[in-house]
């Protein structure tokens, strides 16, 4: 295919369209640039009440159509990655290309892809379905890239506090790895991170007797942390995994005992554990070797499973029967915002585009999944809410 910057959509309404509209956008998390205005725009068409939520200076939006039950919630995220440097790129990150196929820009597949589908998907099943039999209703924030702290979380408590219940949920993360639709995410581990900083006294290195070097105390500290078996996993997760991300010490001299050192390492980890134990644990072991040392912890999200039932039968049947594919159930992979929505009940799923290039330079999607994937948006909406006869 000969390259091009746009592609003939249905009167401006395909999904490619509203995909390029909001590449165009360049919101770089937290900010959103007007991409939250064109989706309001049209699911306000539709006759949804949507509730502007903004906080810390952060862009979000509820939005809800129908009554009764059940409810299906589309949730996703308008923010993205920086692009880094943008003439690494074979064409701009913020103007939307299609080139062999594909479909290029930031953003293209985490997650504008999928928030282009659910609005195109949701137009097309109320189309034939004006009363749907519940409710359908949209989580969208610009805060999933950053710090997700005035997000998903702030759509959560605003849920809450109205005594406001989600049934099922899909976020548009891009769960698939070869193929659209080869990977349902239907849980994710759990994220701790730890900051350790072990206490030395600093001197001269010709003087080693007068200092006590950090470096040398933490060497078997950490040779056990890397050795350290958390558990084999289980039927849903894979083993619990600790990776050291940051080790900082030393004055800038060659010529000084340092007199701290601070590691910064990540635990990813399954139902096996808690937050509360692998903190423990890991005091143990700073005690077990007798470092002076102190711990820092933040938790990023508890684990959560979606176990197989009736929200993954009815996603992994819509597949099939749009693509032909029996989408295997993983739980791998980074946090994600169905960490904030999954504790309010509702069964949860992440269903997106192919995540190869995701926070990658030449970030694309395939513009043939653009509308697969609505399609299979749809095929749910209308199994979950077509009223029976």
């Amino acid at each position: 295919m000969a390259n091009q910057s746009e592609a003939p959509g249905r009167g401006g309404n395909s999904v490619l369209d509203l995909t390029q509209a909001l590449i165009r956008r360049p919101s770089v998390t937290p900010e959103d640039a007007g991409c939250q205005a064109l989706l309001i725009e049209r699911l306000e068409r539709l006759g949804f009440a949507v509730t502007t939520l903004d906080a810390g200076g952060v862009r979000n939006f509820y939005a809800e159509l129908g009554s009764g039950g059940p409810c299906l919630a589309f949730a996703g995220h308008t923010d993205v990655v920086p692009p880094g440097e943008p003439s690494a790129w074979r064409s701009p990150p913020f103007e939307p290309v299609i080139r062999d196929g594909l479909l290029f820009g930031r953003g293209a597949a985490d997650m504008k892809a999928s928030l282009a589908a659910m609005i195109v998907a949701t137009e097309r099943f109320l189309a034939r379905q004006p009363t749907p039999a519940g409710r359908i209703a949209f989580l969208v924030t610009s805060d999933e890239e950053g710090e997700a702290r005035h997000g998903t979380r702030h759509i959560v408590e605003h849920l809450r506090s109205r005594g406001i219940g989600l049934d099922y949920c899909i976020v548009g993360e891009p769960s698939s790895s070869e193929a659209l639709g080869d990977t349902l995410r239907n849980g994710r581990r759990g994220s701790l991170t730890g900051t350790l900083s072990v206490h030395g006294i600093q001197g001269h290195v010709a003087y080693p007797d007068a200092a006590r070097n950090p470096i040398h105390d933490a060497a078997p500290f950490l040779k056990a942390l890397c050795e350290e078996a958390f558990d084999q996993g289980n039927a849903h997760y894979p083993p619990t995994s600790l990776q050291v991300a940051n080790i900082r010490a030393g004055a800038g001299a060659v010529n000084v005992i340092p007199g701290e050192l601070v590691m910064d390492f990540n635990i990813r980890y399954s139902t096996e554990q808690t937050a509360d134990g692998l903190k423990d644990r890991m005091a143990g072991l700073v005690k077990q070797h007798g470092l002076d040392a102190t711990l820092r912890w933040h938790l990023s999200g508890e684990p959560f499973l979606t176990e197989p039932g009736h929200l993954t039968s009815c996603v992994r049947k819509a597949v099939f029967d749009e693509l032909g594919l029996d989408c295997a159930l993983s739980t791998s992979g980074g946090t994600s915002d169905g960490r904030f929505i999954a504790p309010l009940g509702c069964e949860l799923v992440e269903l997106g585009p192919v995540n190869a290039t995701i926070h990658k330079i030449d970030e694309c999607v395939a513009v043939a999944d653009l509308d697969r994937l609505a399609r299979v948006y749809e095929r749910i909406l209308a199994d979950l809410l077509t009223a029976s006869e």
